[in-house]
């Protein structure tokens, strides 16, 4: 399954009138970063940055006088978005944002079914928060320490880790040395063992005076008891 996971940058906060000038993407196969990400600044044509947007993301107007329009940019940016699961932060604020820009040019709006909201995600996992993409980073142990500023494809780059960890990114990580048909994997020195066996089985844990209790017990439970099936 092919998501983009994304972020965006504008001028103000009012979707309607301000306008996405960064969009950054970053595109997840199956829970793992395929490698192909998404970059780029805009144009907003005009429209002045907010003081208090500038705060936040330090994107100036001078900056992107001489960056490519919406417009010039959508074919690109469909390519690696189109047929994706979108997954944003608060995703309705970028999606809002993204179908202002498609109505601007006549493109159709993105289907509500494409879009993971992770804040969601997020606070019903963690319902005492905080929930912010800085506080998850945290919760999951991500370094975000160069995170000064926001920037598109930077957070689009801290979420995808944190979206990887909020579906057991590390569990899942442990399936990677499995051979593709999952029916025997190959030790260090060589050995091919099958799928679910350990290569030595682990020590009995039990002391001898724990089985002679335990067979004790069993023996006083009568002759259908369960337990005498396994004993032996």
């Amino acid at each position: 399954m092919r998501e983009i996971i994304f972020d965006t940058e504008s001028t103000g906060l009012d979707s309607q009138h301000d306008r996405i000038i960064e969009i950054g993407g970053v595109e997840l196969v199956n829970k793992f970063p395929s490698g192909r990400n998404f970059h780029t600044y805009i144009n907003p044509q005009g429209r002045k940055v907010h003081p208090e947007a500038l705060a936040v993301h330090g994107i100036t107007e001078e900056f992107l006088e001489d960056k490519p329009t919406f417009s010039q940019i959508v074919e690109e940016m469909a390519a690696l978005f189109d047929g994706a699961m979108l997954v944003a932060h608060n995703a309705g604020f970028d999606i809002g944002f993204i179908n202002a820009e498609y109505a601007r040019i006549g493109l159709p709006s993105v289907d509500p079914a494409r879009v993971v909201d992770t804040l969601a995600l997020a606070r019903r996992r963690h319902p005492m928060g905080p929930n912010s993409l800085d506080a998850l980073c945290k919760r999951y142990g991500i370094d975000n320490t160069h995170r000064t500023k926001h920037g598109a494809l930077l957070d689009a780059e801290l979420l995808a880790e944190v979206y990887i960890e909020m579906n057991g990114g590390r569990q899942a990580a442990l399936g990677l040395t499995q051979s593709n048909d999952s029916s025997s994997q190959q030790t260090a020195t060589g050995e091919i063992i099958e799928a679910g066996r350990r290569p030595e089985p682990l020590p009995q844990r039990l002391s001898a005076a724990e089985k002679k209790a335990h067979a004790k017990l069993v023996e006083g439970l009568g002759d259908n008891a369960i337990w005498k099936t396994y004993s032996g």
